[in-house]
């Protein structure tokens, strides 16, 4: 959830920045392509402190090496963040994280039925876990094209 806080909160400040005038953020899909960018950098973060054995803990039984899972999405990330802010690199960029959005989601889908809490917080609800991924792909779409 508090993800999804970031990424309205930084839209709509990037999006006021726009109608200011600041040139790079002139429009409404370059408003939330950084929005976008700034939510995967903030996760890319989590990788890096105490929520990192949560996010090992996340990942399904099924999969080796939760642990390299874990930095591989991390760095996948950082990349797609950084992709979303270059204009040359957007749609490319875009289309990888659709592709990361999706890989990830079983492990938010464990993550809500094993109750597997993320820096002590319970996880975000299944119910509401799916519309926020659905969101999340369709802004990276939306980047793509």
């Amino acid at each position: 959830m508090f993800m999804l806080i970031v990424l309205v909160v930084a839209f709509l400040l990037f999006r006021g920045l726009g109608l200011l005038g600041v040139p790079f953020l002139a429009n409404w899909q370059d408003s939330a392509s950084y929005a976008l960018a700034i939510m995967l950098l903030l996760g890319a973060s989590a990788r890096l402190n105490a929520r990192r054995d949560d996010l090992i803990k996340m990942v399904p039984r099924w999969f080796p090496y939760p642990r390299q899972i874990v930095d591989f999405t991390g760095v996948c990330e950082v990349l797609g963040a950084i992709g979303l802010m270059i204009p040359l690199t957007r749609s490319a960029a875009g289309f990888c994280l659709v592709v990361m959005f999706i890989a990830i989601f079983p492990a938010n889908i464990k993550a809500a039925v094993e109750h597997i809490p993320l820096n002590g917080q319970p996880p975000t609800p299944l119910w509401l876990r799916l519309p926020m991924q659905l969101l999340f792909i369709g802004l990276a779409l939306w980047a793509a094209l």
